[in-house]
């Protein structure tokens, strides 16, 4: 049963980057920027939990989360072009257009420490708990900062 909680968590991260690829062919940065957050968002919980406990941390589901957040840094900032901030249906703040400087800052923080995990996980995902700890809660750290600042409530 425990490792079907893994396998489960694992495929609703990877399912989440497969649909971030697929959506991403539609060119519309509103639709690709929410489909690349709903893949944050999966690997955000299920890092969450196993940092928490309520999800028991493996190695493979502690990269699966890193990689999540890792490939999001390398793309999310092409996703707010200007024009897109007039969409009905986001909650980009106008900050972002307004602050551009301020949110690539932002943007540039998260894509450090997503890449930072990334290379401190190695090729089987962190070895335990802490290590994992260690590397996806200041990935975190920066999802808070940049919607506090940058994002409507």
């Amino acid at each position: 049963m425990r490792y079907l909680k893994y396998g489960i968590a694992a495929a609703v991260v990877s399912l989440a980057a497969a649909s971030v690829a697929a959506v991403a062919a539609e060119g519309n940065p509103v639709v690709d920027r929410k489909a690349v957050m709903q893949s944050v968002g999966a690997a955000a919980g299920l890092g969450g939990g196993m940092m928490k406990g309520e999800i028991a941390y493996t190695p493979a589901a502690g990269k699966a989360a890193i990689a999540t957040m890792n490939a999001a840094g390398h793309t999310f900032g092409a996703l707010f072009p200007d024009g897109s901030d007039v969409a009905a249906d986001t909650t980009a703040a106008p900050k972002i257009w307004e602050d551009r400087a301020g949110f690539e800052a932002e943007l540039a923080k998260f894509s450090g420490a997503a890449h930072a995990a990334a290379a401190a996980s190695g090729k089987e995902g962190p070895a335990d708990i802490e290590a994992f700890k260690a590397s996806f809660a200041p990935i975190l750290g920066t999802c808070k900062s940049c919607h506090e600042g940058y994002r409507v409530k």
